[in-house]
């Protein structure tokens, strides 16, 4: 019978929960089953998937299983109810934020264009404060046991060694500033770390204890939470998920225009990449200047002129007007006799120009390469 997945609500995104999966099956002996216990106890509203992975029943306490082992065991069980719910994780529904309740549908101290600025510092403490209940910051700031509690690191100084701001933690997200806030946010993208284990320590009541971290999949998740805290704040930065300037805040743009970034950094061979992704890192970052996008246009013109060739055998005589732009206008050379009276949003169309033709070019590179090969 097929797994009903109408009660279970994801909290993670659904690839991330698959690839999270497919490693805890690939796990052996028992360990296994503590690892999807926690995961679904994490990346699942309320406790519903947990309980019914834990319901899966035990063969060696199940008094109507056959002792002659023709019934099925308590561990095939749960890795059938565990692996199907992991194959079909994009089917699962997302956990949705409840509708506005009266006071926010009808108050007037209430913003009615959503978050604000100091709603998004509020939001983002609580959302920290999650990821340090679930562990994930225990590699870095250590955890409290009543057994050993004596040699635990300052948090607060393991910010300042970053920021370089003092009395950071405990987070008080009323005194941040808009570069505080900022700077926090990529101070912690790279702190979290998730543990893919953890054991109750019932002495004294100390709790969970966690264990085995990896920083990969923490990531992953944070830039997820984080990303649409500010997009529900109206907030136009996101946390880099790849380049140069991966974990740090850079300026929104349209999908198109991101998956032609995404395309760019992914595809460009080793000789290029080094290029492209300082190209990029300099055109996006959240304080770019005119300075910084004419740099960065500079470096795909320079990516172009080596392709130069290529790029004259597809375009025949019209490959000179690809570059006329750059030596006319004051973008590399900087001569008297360039024109520099235009407005800042040339430089945002001759860069997408730019990048959209190493694109272009990567696409005829590796065309040029499976021809050959096949």
């Amino acid at each position: 019978m097929s797994l009903d997945l109408s009660n279970y609500e994801l909290l993670w995104p659904a690839p991330l929960f698959a690839a999270e999966g497919e490693r805890i099956l690939r796990v052996t002996g028992r360990a296994w089953e503590e690892q999807a216990q926690w995961l679904l106890t994490e990346a699942f509203a309320g406790t519903t998937a947990a309980s019914d992975f834990e319901e899966r029943l035990d063969h060696n306490h199940d008094p109507f299983a056959s002792t002659a082992g023709s019934g099925r065991n308590h561990t095939g069980q749960r890795v059938d109810w565990f692996t199907e719910l992991v194959n079909r994780a994009s089917e699962l529904r997302h956990a949705a934020t409840p509708r506005p309740y009266w006071p926010q549908r009808h108050g007037s101290s209430f913003s009615s264009g959503g978050h604000t600025a100091r709603d998004a510092r509020q939001d983002f403490a609580r959302l920290i404060g999650d990821f340090a209940s679930n562990g994930y910051l225990v590699e870095v700031f250590d955890e409290y046991c009543v057994d050993d509690h004596d040699n635990l690191p300052d948090a607060s100084e393991v910010i300042e060694r970053r920021l370089g701001i003092l009395g950071l933690w405990p987070l008080a997200p009323e005194t941040w500033d808009e570069e505080t806030f900022y700077g926090l946010i990529e101070v912690f993208h790279d702190l979290v770390s998730r543990p893919r284990k953890r054991w109750f320590h019932p002495y004294g009541n100390c709790g969970w204890h966690h264990m085995e971290f990896h920083n990969g999949p923490a990531r992953i998740f944070y830039r997820w939470k984080v990303n649409r805290l500010l997009r529900e704040a109206g907030i136009d930065y996101e946390v880099a998920a790849e380049g140069e300037d991966l974990g740090r805040l850079v300026t929104v743009t349209d999908d198109a225009r991101s998956n032609l970034m995404h395309r760019a950094l992914g595809d460009s061979p080793s000789d290029i990449s080094s290029g492209v992704h300082h190209a990029i890192a300099l055109f996006r970052g959240r304080e770019a200047s005119a300075d910084s996008k004419r740099s960065a246009i500079f470096n795909l013109a320079r990516v172009l002129e080596e392709r130069r060739a290529l790029i004259k055998e597809h375009l025949k005589k019209d490959e000179g007007a690809l570059f006329e732009i750059a030596n006319r206008f004051d973008l590399r050379h900087r001569r008297a006799d360039q024109q520099g009276d235009y407005d800042e949003a040339f430089l945002d169309w001759i860069f997408w120009w730019y990048l959209a033709t190493v694109e272009l070019t990567n696409q005829l590179i590796a065309s040029r390469s499976a021809s050959t090969t096949s």
